[in-house]
């Protein structure tokens, strides 16, 4: 009997979950679940105690945290990402085997020699984006290189949305994943990406001003914002000297333009605490961030502002999510990304029976005997429930399997991973297009 230790149960663990529970029996694995909120692990679990326990744990209570590790053969790490290196050093000590959905955090790199010589493997970016990104996009890109051909331009974007049939609000958005990091989304280092050999940077406050139409077969048009650092990948991808590569997330069309308004209004900092008392409203929140001579109507001085229309669709979704209102922001002490997400996720929640929609695209542009072509592939993914979502289906899948393939011995390499060789990308992609998580590609010549 082999054991798996998952640390965190939150929106994004229901489909792992139900795919370790099914599989227990004849894997001959059984499951410890370790999360803060007991009641909502249980609800997952769905009273299957025999082969998914649950147990109470504060992930940062680092003793009972390695006392669980240590009784352990493979641990899922599904906290958020700034909480992964502690775990990650605890499996290193504990000698144990890790995976994690979330990019390889800086500091892990200089500790992949020491998991090598301790026979470890640490799966990273084995979730959705990053994780079958990178599958499906080393697929394509190996097969490529296996004819011969020359890999001109790669652009891959990536939408966790709300499906049509759920979309009733005027940003085409609701929460299918870690809320945090949508407010905060595009902050830190500028995009980075490069574009027909020039190098690009897009800082924050211009990151949702340069966006991109995508228009998808089947599923409309999306606009575009670049993603983090498209350029590390060049390497990892084997496609270090490609001329356009650019890596990015999708939203509905008018979605960018309204965050774009609250990043330049300062709602989305979050390197302060604001001093309003919880009993303020939303409104004095807004008036916190205009300038000190702006007086009158609150949306037409937000608009002045902006430098946008006072009735046009920015001011729209603004005044929906109840900005210019006089309900109570309810906390005090937090940043002002902190406050606006609070509002957000009461605004922005799947009710029950809504279904969310994953959205990947890649482009590809190579040359082939003399001939250019374009390769398209597209997944499309809807949830069933505001539970089992679309998001947790393309996170959860991809590390259950791998999971399968770790404890089963079919990874031999050690040491700092990502799923970018066939040993990891070929089982896993083929088990997901078996349970339907499966892309559509098309091929075609582009004229001279």
């Amino acid at each position: 009997m082999r054991s798996i230790l998952l640390i965190g149960a939150g929106r994004s663990a229901s489909s792992l979950l139900s795919y370790l529970i099914e599989h227990a029996a004849a894997q001959q694995w059984r499951v410890t679940v370790a999360e803060r909120d007991t009641a909502q692990a249980r609800k997952l679990t769905q009273g299957h105690d025999d082969v998914a326990p649950v147990v109470q744990l504060d992930a940062s209570d680092a003793e009972a945290r390695a006392t669980l590790i240590a009784k352990h053969d493979l641990v899922i790490s599904m906290l958020p990402h700034f909480m992964h290196m502690d775990v990650l050093k605890d499996c290193l000590r504990l000698k144990k085997h890790v995976i994690t959905p979330s990019y390889v955090p800086d500091a892990l790199w200089p500790l992949d020699a020491e998991f090598k010589q301790a026979g470890l493997i640490v799966l990273n970016e084995m979730g959705v984006d990053p994780g079958i990104d990178h599958m499906s996009a080393m697929r394509i890109i190996d097969g490529l290189h296996a004819k011969g051909a020359r890999i001109e331009a790669f652009e891959s974007y990536c939408g966790g949305l709300v499906a049509p049939e759920s979309d009733n609000n005027p940003w085409g958005y609701k929460f299918s994943w870690n809320p945090r990091n949508v407010v905060l989304a595009g902050q830190g280092p500028a995009a980075r990406y490069i574009h027909e050999g020039r190098i690009k940077y897009i800082p924050y406050h211009k990151l949702f001003r340069r966006t991109v139409h995508v228009e998808i077969p089947g599923l409309g048009a999306f606009d575009g914002y670049a993603n983090r650092d498209s350029l590390k990948y060049r390497e990892i991808y084997g496609i270090a000297g490609i001329p356009t590569m650019k890596r990015g997330t999708l939203r509905k069309g008018g979605y960018c333009e309204a965050w774009d308004a609250l990043v330049q209004l300062g709602c989305t900092e979050d390197g302060f605490a604001m001093e309003l008392p919880r009993e303020a409203t939303w409104a004095e929140f807004m008036r916190a961030f205009l300038p000190e001579d702006a007086a009158g109507d609150l949306r037409a001085a937000t608009a002045h502002a902006l430098g946008i229309a006072p009735d046009g669709p920015v001011m729209d979704k603004l005044a929906w999510i109840g900005l210019f209102g006089n309900g109570t922001i309810g906390h005090a002490g937090l940043s002002p990304a902190a406050t606006l997400q609070q509002l957000l996720e009461a605004k922005w929640k799947l009710e029950p029976g809504d279904k969310d929609l994953l959205v990947m695209w890649h482009r590809f542009r190579h040359v082939e005997a003399g001939r250019t072509r374009e390769i398209h592939a597209s997944l499309a993914v809807t949830g069933t429930d505001e539970v089992h979502t679309a998001m947790a289906r393309t996170v959860g899948l991809p590390m259950a399997i791998g999971a399968k393939l770790l404890l089963n011995g079919k990874i031999q390499e050690r040491g700092v991973l990502l799923p970018v060789k066939p040993e990891l990308y070929n089982p896993i992609l083929d088990e997901l297009a078996a349970l339907g998580v499966a892309f559509t590609e098309r091929e075609t010549e582009l004229q001279k």
